[in-house]
């Protein structure tokens, strides 16, 4: 707050700086091994890998892609244009975020200033009448409520002296805009955290001069994970002072990452309490509510001249050192374990549904409000509303986008059964708003992109559109993976050493728990399932750049399977509406069997050497890149679930280009020491997993494994599979590292018993 006589305001603002100095010094360790990996390893590695990879996601990325653009050659200089030799129909805006993200680049689209004049307008200056009055931040986050700070609103008798102005900012030509004023309304809707620091508060829909509110529009709040990590620079557009509004733009970087909070830190000016903390793509990452003071020995905070801070010297006195935002996802959790009724209840719930921000307005120009007086002007299209309820918007990509009322979010879980609804950061909910209603047709598009959504975090146009990436993002892989050396033996000579340095000269069951203790804490991060992304663009590739079939030895185009698998993807959604729309008694069952069939039906299809039956088709088995391979589907299909066997020379087996089968087990054309050492990894990491059910891989075929693993030494395709995954998710297979381990290892512990 700009001006704190003693007062509540004042001791709460106190509390609040005390509190951030406290746990910011509780974390130095923590903030200073951050900030090392950023400057040795870059911001692919400073936070959780779990992390890293939902950010990731959110932009339409991956962990093999963004390794990809690592390690790809960095020329021309990263401010001239994008570092990555692409032709320019290969090239967007999600890659040249992720050139930012890494830190190869600090180029960004003109698209990122438009969208930032739409996250703005939300953002108004909050001023509070009356003894012990003051101004801060805040900005709308649905229809009717403004979201700003405790210690600015701390209680509805102190909201209700408030008001906040919008369009309180300089115009194009220099000159100030007139702002447009609106009361606060705490009796209508009011709640507030001291905690968290965080108040919201329901705004008069109408101006002091008949401004309608609507015309502001929002900004749309997300609980999921993955919108900034550690290392990422945010913006945060404020009204530092109570002066007009500004924006520090990517001035502050994300040090750490605590349970409630996020720490940015700037060489520049502190934020303004209240105000909303942006990443790259206008999502809102977090509230400001203080700074980080410098303090004496007693935790106390001081002011610029060095001595202790007294409660009625303003914010320019004092001495800051980093900055403290509330993550909008626990303040979305805080709203959600609240239990309102009637209209409250309706009101708290519109920050949860997905609705328009703030309409589009002239990219060039800013029209200045009317002078004093005068009537409001008539609504026009730009607002963005239309009669019957449905609005328009202009997307990030420059396509338009309508909203109606009615909206499907179309979800299936692990295995076809139903996803689980829980509350935000996967708490459960407390009586959580309700989801949108079903529609009795599905949806042709996604709800429009919106400041404050994110590109990103845009709905996809159904699986087709995210298939659509899938195949782009992989053809890029597949294309930086040429200037890409095959395998690095020294490279990876070093990192095998490494890897296994504490492992120490064990034998027997030792050795065994040792391996499976590191497979296990080293698997990180643990990618889901997505082959057309992950295997075939390069783990998978043979030195001749193609993709060979794991059994039959079959070469192939890998473009050949991206495709491929991308009409699965399709195939899917297709089938999806079809049973929504057509059978109504359609169930876990059906849906497998529907995708199953999909999948067979196509020319090719990725083998997991370990039969996803084995498992449930549950992560992190599925998606584990050491025993997933490229395969026709129909050595896919022909395999089955069968346990791998070496037939007698003089026993009649089914024969086909993949290999030999019999009721008893599968034997592969070719592959077999590749195949051996993947399911002995896979027995290793996931021990007792094997075993627990008829037709799979018994004890005693053991002696199967280890007679093809020893007859067909470990290739260089092989080690560049194994380089390649570990790049990918951590860590390593222990037999193509060292494949004499297999004399040495007891495996009698890694069945189920």
């Amino acid at each position: 707050m700009t001006t704190e006589p003693r007062t509540r305001r004042a001791s709460d603002c106190l509390t609040q700086l005390t509190r951030a100095a406290r746990r910011y010094t509780d974390r130095t360790e923590r903030r200073d091994r951050n900030k090392a990996v950023l400057a040795t390893a870059g911001v692919l590695y400073a936070d959780d890998p779990e992390r890293v990879g939902k950010r990731l996601a959110r932009l339409g990325a991956d962990w093999s892609l963004a390794r990809a653009i690592e390690r790809a050659p960095s020329a021309p200089a990263a401010t001239a244009s994008s570092t990555l030799s692409l032709p320019p129909d290969r090239f967007g805006r999600e890659l040249l975020g992720l050139e930012r993200l890494i830190g190869r680049t600090d180029l960004t689209p003109v698209a990122f200033l438009e969208e930032g004049v739409l996250a703005a307008r939300p953002v108004g200056r909050v001023t509070v009448g009356g003894p012990g009055g003051g101004h801060g931040t805040g900005f709308l986050v649905s229809p009717a409520l403004l979201l700003t700070n405790h210690h600015v609103l701390g209680d509805q008798e102190e909201a209700a002296r408030g008001e906040v102005a919008f369009a309180f900012q300089d115009g194009v030509g220099g000159g100030p805009l007139v702002p447009a004023v609106f009361g606060l309304e705490p009796r209508r809707f009011f709640v507030t955290d001291e905690r968290l620091d965080f108040s919201l508060v329901a705004v008069a829909p109408h101006g002091t001069r008949g401004e309608a509110l609507s015309s502001y529009g929002r900004l749309t709040l997300s609980a999921a994970q993955g919108k900034v990590v550690i290392g990422e620079s945010v913006t945060v557009v404020h009204h530092p002072r109570g002066e007009p509004k500004q924006l520090a733009l990517r001035d502050n970087r994300v040090v750490d990452v605590l349970d409630d909070f996020l720490h940015y830190e700037s060489d520049t000016q502190p934020g303004s309490s209240g105000a909303p903390v942006f990443n790259d793509q206008w999502e809102v990452v977090a509230l400001h509510h203080s700074v980080v003071p410098r303090t004496d020995e007693q935790g106390r905070p001081l002011s610029v001249d060095g001595t202790v801070r007294q409660p009625d010297m303003g914010e320019a006195r004092l001495a800051w050192k980093a900055n403290e935002g509330v993550r909008i996802s626990r303040v979305l959790r805080a709203l959600h374990a609240m239990s309102p009724g009637g209209e409250t209840a309706r009101l708290r719930d519109e920050v949860f549904t997905g609705g328009p921000s703030a309409p589009a307005v002239p990219a060039v120009s800013v029209v200045p409000a009317a002078p004093p007086g005068s009537a409001p002007p008539a609504p026009t299209a730009a607002d963005g509303a239309a009669a019957d309820g449905a609005r328009a918007a202009r997307g990030a990509d420059g396509t338009t986008g309508l909203t109606v009322p009615l909206w499907v979010t179309v979800g299936v879980g692990p295995s076809g059964y139903a996803a689980t609804v829980v509350g935000a950061d996967g708490a459960p909910p407390v009586s959580a708003p309700p989801p949108p209603p079903t529609p009795l047709a599905p949806p042709v598009g996604p709800p429009p992109a919106a400041p404050g959504a994110g590109a990103a975090a845009t709905a996809p146009s159904g699986t087709a559109s995210a298939a659509g990436r899938d195949v782009t993002a992989a053809l890029v892989s597949l294309r930086l993976a040429q200037d890409r050396p095959y395998y690095d033996r020294t490279a990876d000579r070093a990192a095998r050493e490494a890897y296994y340095a504490g492992v120490g000269d064990l034998n027997g069951d030792a050795l065994r728990r040792a391996l499976t203790g590191l497979l296990e804490r080293t698997h990180a991060p643990r990618p889901r399932y997505q082959p057309i992304r992950l295997v075939y663009p390069w783990v998978d590739l043979h030195q001749d750049g193609r993709l060979h079939g794991v059994y039959s030895g079959r070469d192939f185009a890998p473009e050949e399977f991206i495709r491929a698998d991308a009409a699965v993807a399709e195939g899917r959604l297709t089938r999806v509406r079809e049973l929504l729309l057509h059978e109504s008694t359609a169930g876990p069952a059906e849906f497998e069997a529907e995708f199953d069939a999909l999948e067979e039906a196509m020319p090719f299809n990725c083998e997991h050497v370990v039969p996803q039956s084995w498992f449930a088709k549950q992560e992190p088995m599925r998606g584990d890149l050491h025993h997933l391979f490229a395969c026709e589907a129909g050595c896919n299909s022909f395999r089955g679930n069968f346990p791998y066997i070496d037939f007698p020379e003089v026993r009649e087996a089914v024969r086909d280009a993949c290999g030999r089968r019999e009721d008893e087990g599968f034997e592969p054309e070719q592959g077999r020491g590749t195949v051996a050492r993947a399911t002995l990894y896979f027995l290793l990491r996931y021990p007792g997993l094997v075993g627990d059910a008829p037709r799979e891989f018994p004890p005693e075929r053991l002696p199967t494994l280890l007679t093809w693993h020893d007859s067909e030494p470990v290739s260089e395709y092989e080690q560049h599979r194994n380089a390649a995954a570990a790049e990918i998710q951590g860590n390593r297979n222990p037999l193509i590292d060292h494949p004499g381990w297999s004399g040495r290892i007891d495996f009698t512990g890694v069945w189920h018993t």
